[in-house]
């Protein structure tokens, strides 16, 4: 997307001028004329460089955050219920929307549907704005007339997905606190506090225990090679995020995230729940079910479960019934399965569905409050280790050292 500096007239014969966004002169002079407003002359303008400190302000409004997209359903849906055009919709939103990647996919969107594309087609080009679970809903209220009714449910998706993951984000808070404590502590006595114990042992001449041994050892290697301990820790995390970034990694790392003691299972019901809620919306909608299948698939934010999805799929395609398939892969629980099976006897699939994320929820929900009290004895056995390290290295010898001038 270029940025086009304008000169035109507005339909009373005034002259205006401007800046907008296009991806060519020829988009720039269609969205003006969508504006009523015939061009007089458009050229590209000149844009200054950011400058450095601007840099995490830019890098923030390149992020398309849940609220962002919540605020551009509600805007369409009050515009479509009012029965505004989609391309003046989208003109009008274009110029407010304060989010950048936003504004540039709806000014690419405007050109598109200017140039006879569907709104869905125009939206489906911006991946990283608009998922497949968003496009799809868009094409369906698109073919049955009831794009109003589209953005409702994606109203209410986008806002469930914006508080499972709040909810979860509080409830990691806590614990990601405590330990980051712990770590800083054991850092800070391990690099000032224990070298001065050492130089005191040393004076004295006394031998000492071989945990206060194993703790000054510790130390002293911290001490003088800290670039290679810092150096060393930056490269394992750099070469883990590298890792999980990529496909094989990605679906390694998903698989282990859900057998991690206590936080697996809330990991595995948090994305079961996406599956459930999403595969009941697009269902609902009149989207075939092999098409969402493969729609709600890489939504539920997990590959492990998004392979065993694609693998239902497979079995609904050769010609298995839902809950076979569904039974073989694995995932599910007994209670699940039957409210499946009966939902896809008694044609009532899309409700039964609603009703299993709205259980895996209450179990999410139930989790996640008793998060921090399942956690909390674990941080007391670690905290009870670094104290019992500490006794053992940096007072067993002071004892043993009271001892001996005593006798």
């Amino acid at each position: 997307m270029q940025t086009f500096a304008y000169r035109g007239r507005n339909q009373r014969g005034e002259e205006v001028a401007g800046t907008l966004q296009a991806a060519s002169t020829q988009a720039a002079a269609i969205q003006l004329q969508n504006q009523a407003i015939v061009p007089v002359a458009i050229e590209a303008a000149k844009v200054k460089k950011p400058k450095q400190a601007q840099g995490l302000v830019a890098l923030r409004q390149r992020r398309v955050r849940y609220d962002d997209l919540i605020m551009l359903c509600r805007q369409m849906r009050a515009l479509t219920r009012a029965g505004v055009p989609i391309i003046q919709a989208i003109s009008g939103l274009m110029e407010i929307s304060r989010c950048q990647p936003i504004k540039e996919a709806l000014a690419d969107i405007n050109v598109r549907l200017a140039t006879g594309s569907g709104l869905a087609q125009a939206m489906g080009a911006h991946p990283k704005v608009f998922n497949s679970m968003f496009v799809s809903m868009i094409h369906v209220g698109e073919s049955t007339g009831r794009l109003e009714d589209a953005f409702s449910k994606l109203i209410s998706h986008i806002e469930m997905e914006r508080d499972t993951r709040n909810r979860m984000t509080q409830a990691m808070r806590y614990p990601l606190f405590v330990i980051s404590a712990m770590l800083i502590a054991m850092m800070i006595v391990n690099m000032f506090v224990i070298p001065q114990f050492a130089k005191v042992f040393s004076k004295v001449g006394a031998e000492l225990p071989l945990p206060t041994r194993i703790l000054v050892a510790v130390s002293d290697f911290s001490v003088q090679y800290w670039w290679l301990v810092l150096g060393g820790s930056g490269a394992l995390i750099f070469g883990f995020l590298y890792y999980i970034n990529t496909p094989k990694g990605r679906l390694w790392w998903d698989e282990k995230k859900l057998r991690i003691p206590i936080i697996g299972g809330i990991f595995e019901r948090i994305a079961l729940s996406r599956f459930a809620r999403s595969f009941a919306m697009t269902f609902e909608s009149g989207v075939p079910v092999l098409q969402a299948l493969t729609i709600v698939g890489p939504t539920v934010g997990n590959e492990y479960i998004a392979s065993n999805i694609d693998s239902i799929r497979r079995g609904v395609e050769r010609g298995d019934s839902l809950a076979r398939t569904s039974a073989a892969a694995g995932i599910f629980s007994d209670l699940v399965l039957q409210m499946i099976a009966i939902g896809e006897e008694t044609g009532s699939l899309d409700k039964l569905l609603h009703d299993v994320a709205d259980f895996y929820d209450e179990e999410v929900d139930y989790d996640l409050k008793g998060l921090a009290d399942a956690i909390e004895p674990i941080i007391l056995v670690f905290l009870g280790i670094l104290v019992l390290i500490l006794a053992l290295g940096v007072f067993l010898p002071m004892w043993e050292l009271g001892s001996a001038m005593q006798r």
